[in-house]
């Protein structure tokens, strides 16, 4: 491995601008598809196939022909000024005439008068128009939505307080923007601190941002062919982003590490992309691995935006390989600092101690007790993990200042808070005797149900044999009476399939949530399994270790379950909200725990292999343990460090988003790389090593035979002076020795 990529980096950096080229050709080439593919619309795949709820929404569209039960619509809702109704006669004309302006919007299927569908509270001061379309909300044109918030301005000058909820108009998240621009202003500060050079911090950047390019201008490109959209690539966005500032950081600072052993450029350069590159490739790996693993889940969505985030890590890898050493050829001296550029060199530092040491012997003089400080204090930010509630953050989770957010709390103030989140019941009626009969036995008995405030009157289809109406729960959408309450219903199927011949199944949003929710929480422990197991095996091929896996699997968990503690204490809690702009706290969105897990485990193996490779590289070459771990935190921790540091500015760019998804999984990133790399890696893991001794670099004889050996250390390129155990298989050896004495 180390040979083949010392390889790629010398010819990369002798033949720099044909490699430059290639990758200009790369990124035009996927600009122009992006800019002349055609928009991504609906592929038809089901949000989680499987589900009760789902099937309920698959079968509505069956049984009502025309109809889509993802179809877009807009519930309008009229406030009217205090003490005022809406009923007055100045009020209902410009609500009706809304109606009618809507109703003939192009794409409308239908628009209805609240004071037909008896939708006027009991007190008069709110009502509700519902106004249904033909196609889902990104196949909506901007002239049907602008004729929509047309009439809906009209009705405001009225004097009514109007305000628009559901899909037609809700604003989409924007990956990128502000978020990234945030982000890499914070990582240009933290690599030019790193570094001491401008350029030296500039190409780690201008790296990324063309990786991030070629890979968002890819999934625009490829989003009609596979139902790919922006919302999709915002994790591709996200993570793009760090890993290629972060690849491109320890290639660069292992050129500079060369140059300052007297090597000229392109060995420097070669031997570079042969050592960190090595390591480069199997983080890439690991963050793949975790990445393309969210498949197991089953939810469409989440495989899709896996999948692309996986493709941008993987460009990430592959620029850091090729372009970052093609670049360094061009300007093989801009990457040193000024003072560094006169000298011609670094100066050897050789083993000169630093910060990475100085902390590295601070462990290692009490292991015992940073351990012991880390397991309680990760362990005590995880408690809040335990209370962990999951659900999907509606129009309630968005700012005040949105109009789905107000629409939807003066619906609640005037209807009930269940009034957002009704029931669906579809009723197959198909076996039995009487099916109108049928389907009114199931109303009635689901409306006498305790916390049902109401039942709407029944829908049939055409052929009789199948009966739709709606429920409304007395408490929120995401309470949990609400969620008991769905089950209670669901409970009382067979007896009403036994009575009545007609069986029914619970949908709509609320449903809808409550079992993706559960969907995920038996899919997480599948999930952990597969790329846990896949990445014991793949640590186990680069370390040769039997225990520096299991050691980093147990950190990665300690860090994920604090991270997990964190998101619940700040977006369910609600403590210190306030802080990052949550204006409504409640149950954390059902996908983030499972991104937490998958992103933040191919993060905390990418500082695994970058921090232990030089520890491994420094033992196989005859160091003893201790002094391996300080070898290895001299030469790495600083730009661990500095990677880190990056990764939590990019993520908490993210913070600042609008959008409650992308905010809580942009703060649950940044709290895990922040405990994983500071805590977990930085102390953890010296503390644990140094209680191993040579027994954490053991591997049965028999197993180590049946394991590729991979030079991940560079041994074929690094010719170290010859001292006792200097033959890198002679590490494990020592460590066989160690187990027998």
């Amino acid at each position: 491995m180390a040979t083949f990529l010392y390889r790629v980096g010398r010819t990369a950096f002798r033949r720099r601008r044909l490699v430059a080229l290639l990758w200009a050709v790369i990124l035009g080439a996927v600009g122009v598809g992006a800019a002349t593919a055609p928009a991504a619309g609906d592929d038809g795949t089901s949000f989680m196939p499987g589900i009760e709820a789902q099937k309920a929404f698959d079968l509505i569209g069956e049984r009502f022909p025309g109809s889509d039960a993802n179809g877009a619509s807009a519930r309008i809702v009229f406030i009217a000024p205090d003490g005022e109704k809406v009923t007055a006669s100045g009020y209902r004309a410009a609500i009706d005439r809304l109606v009618a302006e809507a109703a003939d919007g192009p794409q409308v299927d239908s628009a209805v008068s609240p004071f037909r569908a008896h939708a006027v509270s009991e007190d008069a001061s709110t009502a509700y128009a519902t106004v249904t379309y033909q196609t889902k909300a990104d196949d909506l044109t901007d002239v049907s939505k602008t004729a929509l918030e047309r009439a809906i301005d009209e009705a405001r000058d009225a004097g009514l307080t109007v305000e628009a909820g559901g899909s037609a108009l809700a604003t989409q998240p924007a990956a990128g923007g502000s978020a990234e621009a945030i982000g890499i202003a914070l990582a240009a500060v933290v690599l030019l601190i790193t570094f001491g050079s401008l350029a030296a911090a500039g190409l780690p950047l201008l790296t990324a941002v063309i990786g991030v390019g070629i890979s968002m201008c890819a999934i625009l490109a490829l989003g009609s062919t596979f139902g790919l959209n922006m919302t999709t690539g915002t994790l591709a966005s996200m993570l793009g982003l760090a890993v290629g500032i972060d690849y491109a950081l320890f290639v660069v600072s292992r050129y500079r590490e060369e140059r300052a052993g007297g090597h000229e450029p392109s060995e420097a350069a070669g031997r570079a992309a042969g050592t960190a590159g090595s390591a480069v490739v199997f983080a890439g790996l690991t963050v793949v691995i975790a990445l393309a693993g969210l498949s197991v889940v089953g939810v469409p969505m989440l495989t899709k935006m896996g999948l692309c985030a996986a493709g941008a890590v993987v460009v990430a890898v592959v620029v850091a390989l090729t372009l970052v050493p093609a670049l360094l050829g061009m300007w093989p001296n801009a990457v040193l600092s000024r003072t560094e550029r006169k000298r011609g060199a670094l100066a050897n530092p050789g083993d000169a101690p630093n910060g990475g040491t100085r902390w590295a012997r601070f462990v290692l003089r009490r292991p015992v007790t940073v351990l012991l400080a880390c397991v309680t204090g990760l362990g005590a930010l995880a408690l809040p993990a335990t209370q962990l509630e999951m659900g999907m953050p509606g129009d309630e989770a968005k700012p005040t200042s949105t109009t789905e957010r107000r629409a939807y709390d003066a619906l609640a103030d005037g209807f009930g808070p269940g009034f957002n989140g009704p029931l669906t019941i579809v009723v197959d009626a198909k076996g039995a005797d009487a099916p109108k009969r049928a389907a009114d036995a199931v109303a009635e008995a689901i409306g006498g149900t305790n916390g049902v405030v109401s039942v709407s009157p029944r829908q049939f289809n055409a052929d009789g044999d199948t009966a739709l109406f709606s429920a409304v729960p007395a408490t929120a959408p995401n309470d949990e009476t609400t969620k008991d309450l769905v089950h209670t219903i669901r409970a009382e199927r067979a007896d009403l399939e036994k009575d009545t011949g007609a069986t029914f199944e619970v949908t709509g949003s609320t449903a809808m949530n409550i079992d993706v929710a559960n969907a995920l929480k038996d899919a997480l422990v599948p999930y952990l399994t597969v790329i846990v197991l896949l990445a014991l095996l793949l640590l186990m091929v680069v370390f040769r270790s039997l225990l520096v896996p299991v050691k980093a699997a147990f950190g990665f968990l300690l860090s994920v379950l604090a991270a997990l503690g964190a998101v619940v204490a700040v977006f369910q809690w609600g403590w210190g909200a306030e802080l990052l702009g949550v204006e409504q706290t409640g149950p954390i969105m059902s996908l983030m725990p499972i991104f937490l897990v998958g992103i933040v485990f191919g993060l905390a193996m990418d500082y695994e292999v970058f921090l232990v490779a030089r520890m491994r590289e420094a033992y196989v070459h005859g160091e003893r343990p201790a002094q391996a771990v300080v070898s290895g935190f001299r030469h790495s921790a600083r730009v661990v460090v500095a990677a880190a540091a990056i990764m939590i500015a990019v993520f908490s760019g993210f913070v600042g988003s609008g959008e409650s998804m992308i905010k809580t999984i942009g703060f649950g990133l940044a709290v895990a790389v922040l405990f994983d790399a500071f805590v977990v890696r930085m102390a953890l893991v010296p503390a644990v090593l140094a209680l191993l001794g040579d027994a954490a670099w053991w591997l049965p004889r028999r197993l180590g035979k049946a394991l590729p050996r991979v030079d991940v250390e560079g041994s074929g390129l690094i010719s170290p002076p010859a001292r006792p155990g200097s033959d890198p298989a002679d590490g494990e050896t020592r460590a066989r020795e160690w187990v027998r004495t």
